[in-house]
């Protein structure tokens, strides 16, 4: 089925009733656990719905205000190709990387790999069991990286859930052998403090340096004590990755006291969450730049000494934004796009409600020259099609879409769906195709939809949570220039400059 946009978004109006609005004061007064992380080892439980949300949800779809549960919509100027349903890995489907003709898409329960020869009909290469959420995916030549943000009891793929209380316990990073796609080796382990919830490439020719995200530290883990106010750095040689190490640990957040200097989060500033860690970093190698999405805080840093990042400037919203979660540069690294994940992934924030400036993108212009640059807030992106009380949905990953001299983003919403949108004017950013599904369920709560959206070479890929693999194509005047823009390989946190 296909909409207008325009028709869609005037009609959309759900979510104000008592079961929003007791979510909004939830997420309005809650202190840090107002903004979880992303969802745990398994899916969360659904949460049941008055049946007066119910009813509201069920009457939209009645009336074509939503789709029907999993009809797939979309605007003109998008075509669904193809859906490659879960397989043997039945966890949670997470990020996406790409190389050659190769997807790898992760999956709380281990990897998957893609043939893209044929993006109407991808073909899977292999799957690979090994739990631990999340499973974030990345790779650079022979080399495939996945994170793992749950306590183990081993680093081996046979682990099992084990406390973190217990010092045995392990999380960290994983490094996989990947010149046979067919038949991926797991050959090193290396243990980081507090984990690896994401994890982004810095790429050189004899090393890869791979900077971990991770927080939340307790004084009762072992090897997540606080202050956790930096990221910890590994190094990977390409030739001997079996010696990876870690290298250092930078201090993002310096300051006094047990939680070090970040945003402290409640009381001081309530419903947003106080920095332990960063979330996400996104790096931009051209430039020896990097921007990191941490927590309570959003901070621009140079990577000239890739070993010892150097922070520049750091921005805080305490009035819109609960949990700092990702970051986009523009081509021309004049401009920053920070997303807020409101609720943690599993709460239905898409809606009258929470309105447009919470949950939503942050975008910020960057002034000035080395040293002295500048984040600058400019406005806010929300997608303008309301959700179902039903669906969870709230910013979450995306790329650019490669088109020079404008600035032009995909990105996952979860049950939001998949959003194109420009923002080449920071002030005025405006949504210009979409992608989506009707509700998991029209009575209860369930985390699903879109957790990354990403362009390449040509296409645009979504790994859903519930429905797997999904292939897309935009053809629209104001993207199709990006069609003649090809990359060797693509990891959104380490952002390729398409035009050198």
């Amino acid at each position: 089925m296909t909409l207008l946009n325009e028709s869609r978004t005037r009609r959309r109006r759900l979510g104000v009733g008592a079961t929003a609005a007791g979510l909004l004061a939830a997420l309005l007064m809650g202190g840090p656990a107002a903004a979880t992380p992303d969802p745990g080892d398994s899916p969360a439980a659904g949460k049941q719905l008055s049946r007066s949300a119910a009813a509201d949800t069920e009457a939209a779809i009645a009336s074509g205000e939503i789709p029907a549960q999993d009809e797939v919509v979309h605007s003109d100027n998008i075509e669904h190709l193809a859906n490659i349903p879960k397989d043997a890995l039945p966890g949670t489907n997470s990020d996406l990387a790409f190389q050659g003709q190769y997807a790898f898409a992760g999956n709380y329960d281990g990897f998957r790999i893609f043939d893209l020869s044929d993006p109407k009909a991808p073909k899977t290469v292999a799957q690979v069991l090994c739990p631990g959420s999340q499973n974030d995916i990345s790779v650079s030549g022979n080399l495939l990286f996945l994170s793992t943000d749950s306590s183990r009891s081993d680093n081996s793929c046979a682990s099992t859930t084990q406390p973190a209380t217990e010092k045995s316990s392990w999380e960290g990073m994983k490094v996989f052998d990947i010149s046979d796609k067919k038949n991926p080796k797991y050959v090193a382990a290396v243990e980081t403090a507090c984990g690896s919830h994401t994890h982004t490439l810095v790429p050189e020719k004899k090393n890869v340096y791979v900077y971990v995200s991770s927080y939340s530290p307790s004084a009762t883990f072992p090897d997540c004590q606080p202050p956790h106010d930096g990221i910890s750095v590994i190094k990977v040689p390409r030739n001997a990755p079996e010696k990876a190490a870690v290298v250092g640990f930078p201090v993002l957040f310096p300051g006094e006291g047990p939680d070090g200097g970040g945003n402290p989060g409640a009381p001081t500033n309530p419903g947003v969450s106080k920095t332990t860690g960063c979330h996400d970093l996104t790096v931009l190698p051209s430039k020896d730049l990097a921007a990191g999405a941490c927590m309570g805080d959003g901070i621009l840093f140079s990577i000239e000494d890739p070993e010892n990042p150097k922070v520049i400037d750091r921005v805080q919203d305490n009035k819109n934004f609960a949990f700092w979660h990702s970051a986009t540069f523009n081509q021309k690294a004049d401009k920053v796009v920070f997303t807020d994940e409101l609720g943690g992934g599993g709460a239905a924030t898409c809606n009258e409600a929470v309105g447009p400036n919470r949950g939503a993108d942050g975008i910020y212009d960057i002034t000035g020259k080395g040293d002295h640059r500048k984040l600058v807030f400019k406005s806010y992106f929300k997608i303008p099609r309301h959700q179902a009380a039903t669906e969870n949905c709230v910013a979450h990953n995306g790329s650019l879409i490669p088109v020079k001299g404008k600035d032009i983003m995909v990105q996952a919403w979860y049950q939001g769906g998949v959003s194109v949108w420009d923002f080449t004017d920071s002030s005025k950013p405006r949504e210009i195709g979409y992608f989506e599904r009707g509700p998991l369920s029209t009575d209860t709560l369930r985390v699903g939809g879109s957790w990354s959206a990403y362009y390449y070479n040509g296409h645009i890929y979504s790994n859903d949570i519930a429905k797997g693999f999904d292939v897309l194509k935009v053809s629209d005047r104001l993207t199709d220039p990006a069609e003649k823009v090809r990359v060797d390989e693509l990891n959104v946190q380490t952002q390729p400059d398409y035009f050198d």
